[in-house]
């Protein structure tokens, strides 16, 4: 039996006026939020590896490659065994 994972997202900020803890061009993962999503707001990430909500218009969805997906993902496990 094979399981599949779901696909991680990632956003970039494109805006942050309001915000100025956002960091401009910075990708940040999108964890899944439907609740959040009706209200037009998105759960990300930061590199503290809290979490936090923006609006959605304040970010543009990326389709990165698996390599870029695996070093992001290698380094956010070095994050929390700090």
């Amino acid at each position: 039996m094979t399981t599949s994972r779901k696909k991680r997202e990632f956003l970039l900020c494109v805006r942050n006026r309001g915000f100025e803890d956002l960091e401009l061009r910075k990708l940040y993962e999108r964890l899944p939020d439907a609740r959040a999503a009706k209200e037009g707001l998105v759960r990300v990430v930061d590199e503290s590896g809290e979490d936090y909500l923006y609006p959605e218009r304040n970010f543009v969805m990326v389709d990165l490659p698996k390599e870029a997906e695996r070093a992001l993902k290698a380094r956010s496990r070095k994050r929390s065994a700090a």
